[in-house]
């Protein structure tokens, strides 16, 4: 039985993909990844629109999730305490352009029923893809190492715990994945909706204590000539929109989409790649929220107070306490770190997952590949933290953000190029608008990630 169509067999014509939309493809379309989630989530076939709406939201909230980590942080407080609210504009930018990219992700998850693991499987020989593969696992790997760092600063700040004893029971989180995925998809969905709820509601406070000039907030979002003009906005700037795009968040969104049982036909294919591209949006919407409240945080104490060097987490939470005259905004900040760590913890599983499954089509227990993963990314910072400390542990997060840099073109040209083709895609090809669209979206950030890896190398 098919597991969108049950009452169909799986050879029924409304389960058969249309010849045109196979040509392009080296093979047929396999087991999906991320199999006991696959179409679980019921969607509503009549009702209005925000009935149907509904079923769909959950997906893009993961993704977000992946905007907003603590590489994020230090850009936008960096931006915020050294030019106040001028970089507005730049974080906004890089929010339509991360919703461009995520709609495609959509698209091909939904149109090709494939993800974009399988997609890359499907399309090149073993030998290109297998690199691709490799280079995926390097990106989930160097999002964990940022995951890791980040939950145990946020673990220090908030209980005193020694960075080494932090990095080591984040390897702990791999029960609170295995617990919610026995409850089911949408209970993990319900956990990651809930942490960014907190996040928000901590930065809402903060901004509240911190009660920043609005006239300048809403002035920073338009775009000036001074990023130009000064070298330094200028390389922030670069630092917010290269920091847009993390590949493993392509891999997961073009994974979790199809955890909608949407159905099989053409119409209901396209109203989903609509719903499922609305939720993303609404989501990446958050995410620009989160990050600009960042930037206007710092902007409304640092800045205001002449501490133009703020970009350590450590830094900030320290400040926030003297600049706002209470002891609850760091609590907050630690707070909101803290979610943020979880939150990521459970979007690199999952995308962990999707790699491997989609290229490799190898499926192994979610708790050992977790474990493996997580042991990865724990022995560096573990070693870093004991031999150099604190400091060297901000410089290791910085690495890891480097590093994501230098695999972000594999994952992305893959993207833009599959949903351009009308021989993989079909009906649901992109427009040639939204192709050049990416493809701009596409060069500009790759631009940008490899000047700054260029001037990360040249120190």
């Amino acid at each position: 039985m098919d597991a969108r169509s049950p009452g169909l067999p799986p050879d029924s014509p409304a389960n058969v993909a249309p010849a045109a939309a196979l040509t392009g493809w080296r093979g047929e379309r396999g087991d999906p990844s991320l199999a006991g989630m696959f179409a679980t989530v019921r969607t509503a076939k009549q009702g209005s629109f925000f009935r149907k709406l509904l079923a769909f939201l959950g997906p893009g909230y993961l993704v977000a999730v992946g905007y907003m980590d603590p590489g994020n942080w230090a850009t936008s407080l960096a931006g915020g305490s050294k030019f106040g609210y001028a970089l507005l504009f730049v974080a906004l930018l890089s929010n339509l352009m991360a919703i461009v990219l995520q709609s495609l992700c959509t698209r091909l998850g939904v149109g090709a029923g494939r993800d974009l693991a399988q997609a890359c499987r499907d399309s090149y020989p073993r030998w290109v893809s297998l690199p691709l593969w490799l280079s995926a696992e390097i990106a989930i790997t160097a999002t964990d190492l940022a995951e890791v760092i980040g939950t145990a600063i946020g673990l220090n700040l908030l209980f005193h715990i020694p960075l080494e004893i932090g990095v080591i029971i984040t390897a702990a989180d791999v029960f609170l994945i295995l617990a919610l995925q026995a409850f089911g998809f949408r209970w993990i969905e319900g956990f990651v909706v809930a942490m960014l709820g907190v996040i928000a509601a901590c930065f809402a406070v903060q901004i509240a204590m911190a009660d920043p000039d609005w006239g300048a907030v809403i002035k920073g979002f338009a775009p000036t000539s001074d990023i130009f003009a000064n070298r330094e906005m200028l390389y922030l700037a670069l630092g917010i929109l290269g920091a847009t795009v993390m590949p493993h968040n392509l891999y997961l969104h073009s994974g979790l989409v199809q955890t909608r049982g949407y159905g099989d036909s053409t119409e209901e294919k396209r109203e989903a790649i609509k719903l499922a591209t609305i939720d993303s949006s609404i989501a990446l919407c958050l995410a620009l929220t989160i990050n600009a409240s960042i930037l206007i945080l710092a902007a409304a104490t640092y800045h205001r107070a002449g501490k133009t060097d703020v970009a350590e987490l450590d830094q900030a939470h320290a400040f926030l306490a003297p600049l706002l005259g209470s002891t609850l905004a760091p609590t907050l900040f630690a707070i909101a770190l803290l979610c943020c760590g979880l939150n990521s913890t459970i979007t690199a599983t999952l995308s962990g997952q999707i790699v491997m499954e989609g290229f490799l089509n190898l499926r192994i227990a979610p708790w050992l590949r977790r474990l493996v993963t997580r042991m990865i990314a724990i022995v560096p910072a573990v070693v870093v933290t004991i031999w150099a400390g604190g400091k060297a542990t901000g410089q290791l997060l910085i690495l890891s953000q480097v590093v994501l840099s230098l695999q972000l073109p594999f994952a992305v040209v893959p993207l833009v190029m599959f949903t351009a083709s009308r021989a993989k895609m079909g009906p649901f090809v992109a427009p040639r608008w939204l192709t050049v669209l990416a493809a701009l979206t596409a060069a500009v950030i790759i631009a940008l990630n490899a000047k700054l890896v260029w001037d990360y190398v040249s120190g």
